[in-house]
């Protein structure tokens, strides 16, 4: 099941379960469709690969399988991953 990250790595923008602009890669690497597009090219800088839109989990179903409250916040590693 998808751990639903509450927020982009990046830039910290809170990305609640039900956020149309959440992008994941296939590690769960979450970030804002904003940062994906803008500051990493559509690559993750975690692990290389594409970006794809994050499912919204329904209302009803989030009481039994909560979104995840860990955030992630990496700012330092926000770049596009292969650059330099």
């Amino acid at each position: 099941m998808l751990e639903l990250r509450p927020s982009c790595e990046c830039c910290d923008k809170a990305l609640p379960p039900s956020a149309a602009d959440a992008m994941i890669c296939s590690f769960e690497c979450t970030f804002c469709a904003d940062c994906v597009e803008q500051r990493l090219g559509g690559k993750c800088p975690n692990c290389g690969g594409n970006f794809a839109s994050r499912p919204i989990r329904p209302a009803g179903k989030l009481a039994n399988n909560p979104a995840s409250a860990v955030r992630v916040f990496n700012p330092a590693g926000c770049t596009p991953a292969n650059s330099a």
